[in-house]
């Protein structure tokens, strides 16, 4: 379970801050509020415990996709988005660039409450597309990258680690434990965990677009997650355990 969890919420607006922090607290969370991204650093310069950031895009100076470009860069932690803009080009925005749900304003506490919860589960558990291989096997490595399940870290050839937020390492890993098979984006989308709004069903196609930019190509020069026209997504890879 996922009581006591330290969850950041980074809000410009006094109301809305005290109302989820409260929320948060009345519901078993620690919670940690921020009004800006300097904030930001700086709780989580002192408290390496934070769980989840709650991240509102509408704030002063730094904006809010700026700060979660930032937190992708610097690693895995989960990130629930916040606007009240109403061009939904802000949500897949927030989406391609690592987030791994987001809710409008104005919106209900319980759903939210609902959403922080899906999204510790599915960071926290072992995903759902873990290999199938022996139950030892923490790394997999495939062409000149490996994958550890354990630090969710993506390595290359140099072991430089490439930062993956938690929505691609769900990706991948669920490719991965598919090897071979062609997943639609509804499944992928499911499996995945995906926002349950089927209009970002498109955000399957950003989260891949984003994976290959990071793996490259293969040796023969394709990618290493083709896409079967009609049909969704396959990981072609061979895949073995280090």
């Amino acid at each position: 379970m996922h009581d006591n969890a330290h969850i950041a919420v980074v809000e410009d607006d006094p109301d809305i801050a005290a109302m989820v922090a409260t929320m948060l607290q009345a519901n078993g969370y620690r919670a940690s509020t921020a009004a800006d991204g300097a904030a930001l650093r700086t709780l989580l310069g002192r408290s390496s415990d934070i769980a989840l950031v709650v991240l509102d895009l509408n704030l002063p100076g730094e904006s809010g996709l700026d700060i979660c470009r930032w937190l992708r860069r610097t690693g895995t932690l989960p990130v629930i988005i916040l606007t009240a803009r109403g061009d939904p080009i802000d949500r897949v925005i927030g989406l391609e660039i690592g987030a791994d749900d987001y809710l409008a304003k104005p919106f209900e506490p319980r759903e939210l409450l609902a959403r922080i919860r899906s999204v510790l589960r599915r960071t926290a558990a072992i995903p759902l597309g873990e290999p199938p291989m022996a139950e030892d096997a923490q790394e997999v490595r495939f062409g000149a990258w490996r994958l550890d399940h354990r630090r969710r870290h993506l390595i290359d050839a140099n072991d430089t680690v490439v930062a993956l937020s938690g929505s691609e390492y769900r990706l991948l890993a669920t490719l991965i434990a598919h090897r071979g098979e062609v997943l639609p984006r509804e499944v992928l989308h499911r499996l995945t965990g995906g926002a349950d709004d089927v209009a970002l069903d498109r955000s399957i196609d950003l989260r891949v677009s984003r994976l290959r930019a990071k793996l490259g190509d293969d040796l023969d020069g394709s990618p290493i997650i083709k896409t079967v026209r009609g049909r969704g997504y396959v990981f072609s890879e061979a895949v073995t355990p280090c």
